[in-house]
Formats: C-alpha cells, structure tokens, sequence
C-alpha cells in the first residue's frame, strides 16, 4: 500500500510588522542625524601620507587661508563661554558672550571682534572678513589669543591643530608658530589631506617590514 502524501502548503511570513519598525528606525536616523556644515573658511590643504588622523575632540585649530589670513578655531563651547567672558575682562570688548560661545570660528582684531559677531551668518565667511592680524611680532593678537586659551583651560592641554592653504606663504606660517612659541605651545599638529604611501620608497619599505613582523 502506497504512503499517503501530504499536501504541501506554501510557508506565508507577515513582514508587516518588520518593514513598519525599518522605517522608523530610518525616520529616527533622518530626524536626529546632523550634517556637518559647510565650511566658512575655504582651505585647499596638502596631501601627505601621515596615518595619523586629526582629533574631532578638544582641539583648538588655528587656519591659514590662500591669502595668509589667520582664524581661530574652538571646538568644546564651555571653554569658549570663559574664553569669552575673560576677553570682555581683559580687554573690555563688550561682546555677547552667549553669540561669542555660538560662533563656528573668529577672524577679526580684538577692536572688531564685537561687530564680527553681529555679523549674521552668511557674511561671516573668510573671504569677507580680515582675520586675526598676525602682521609682525608687534601686531601678533594670536598670541594673546594663545595666552587666552590657554588660560580658559586651566592647565589642561588640548590638541593644537595648524590647517593651511596650499597657496599660504611662509610668513603667515612663522607668524603662527611664533605665537605658539610665545606661550610655550611646542608641539601641534598640521592638517593634511592623507593619502597612500608611494610604492617602492624607504616609508613604503619600513610599512612592509612591520606588517611582516605583525604577521
């Protein structure tokens, strides 16, 4: 007697409730992603093949446009809040603090930092604006800037990064280095565009020879 068959049913999932959570997570993602704006201060910097990457936290950046024009960049808010308030002291600026916590980068002189930041955004942008004056060792406000934040972190050490423009001569370089030296600021590190170690030469061979040992 032959074995009964049975009917063969076909398997039915309901992706309902799947497709109904992927779309609130991509909702979710959507809503609270931030996309990093664009940046006010056009530098084309130079390739290199350092490995090492730029910290994204804690840093204070220092960049030089193609026309030798300084600017300052601060990325934690709460050291900009005492940098701010300790500025108005010292110097007496009258400045808006909370503005002053709010801006993306400074670049003016100490005298116009005040209207740089009544500035509304889409006239603050580098090639607008005159930067910090970094003309000779008498005219060297970064180097009050330096001092300043030093200060505002009290004793802590933040990342000191230098991003200049490919076409920037070399005295806006010196200029920046010498208000580093003036506030006992020895080691940063410059910004570049990365890319991969030319084949054949000594930095390519040494990377051979340690990943072999890795191995």
């Amino acid at each position: 007697m032959g074995r009964a068959k049975l009917p063969r049913k076909s398997t039915s999932i309901d992706m309902t409730a799947m497709c109904d959570v992927a779309f609130l997570l991509l909702s979710f993602f959507i809503l609270t992603t931030k996309f990093k704006p664009s940046e006010a201060i056009a530098v084309t910097i130079p390739k290199s093949v350092a490995a090492k990457v730029a910290p994204s936290k804690d840093f204070v950046q220092v960049i030089i446009d193609k026309d030798g024009k300084v600017f300052l960049e601060i990325e934690d808010e709460s050291i900009k809040e005492t940098l701010g308030n300790a500025l108005n002291n010292t110097k007496n600026l009258g400045m808006d603090v909370k503005a002053f916590k709010k801006a993306l980068f400074y670049g003016a002189p100490f005298g116009n930092l005040r209207a740089f930041l009544e500035l509304p955004e889409d006239q603050r942008k580098g090639n607008l604006l005159p930067g910090i004056p970094v003309q000779d060792t008498a005219h060297n406000e970064l180097t009050d800037w330096m001092a300043q934040v030093l200060s505002a972190y009290q004793g802590k050490k933040p990342f000191f990064l230098l991003k200049g423009d490919n076409l920037a001569k070399f005295p806006a370089f010196k200029a920046v280095i010498t208000a580093f030296k003036k506030n006992d600021i020895l080691k940063f590190q410059m910004v570049t565009s990365p890319e991969g170690v030319p084949v054949g030469t000594d930095l390519w061979k040494k990377a051979q020879s340690g990943e072999k040992r890795d191995e």
